[in-house]
């Protein structure tokens, strides 16, 4: 286990520490599927900038997860990569992919 994952492991077991580390879990999330989008795409920051017609410091910060990007911009970015949108909702007993016994 590296350094890191010790600390993280260290800082999550206190309770308020976690509870805030899963309310932005949505936001990092969303951050690692922009990422992953244009490493897919083959893309620089600067790359995917030019075609949404912005900065590559306003495509940091959308990969950067600490902001929920609007529908609008998810759809440019997503055209600027080649990909697309795709939203689900799911019910609170869906987690990564499984769902949970009912309790």
């Amino acid at each position: 286990m590296s350094d890191l994952e010790k600390l993280k492991r260290h800082l999550l077991a206190d309770p308020k520490v976690k509870a805030e580390y899963e309310a932005q879990a949505p936001e990092f999330a969303l951050a690692r599927e922009l990422i992953a989008a244009r490493v897919r795409a083959g893309l620089t920051q600067d790359e995917v900038a030019e075609r949404m017609q912005t900065t590559q410091s306003t495509i940091a910060r959308l990969e950067s997860g600490r902001s929920m990007p609007s529908m609008r911009t998810l759809a440019r970015f997503a055209e600027a990569t080649g990909a697309r949108v795709a939203v689900r909702l799911e019910s609170p007993q869906v987690k990564r992919g499984k769902r949970l016994a009912a309790a």
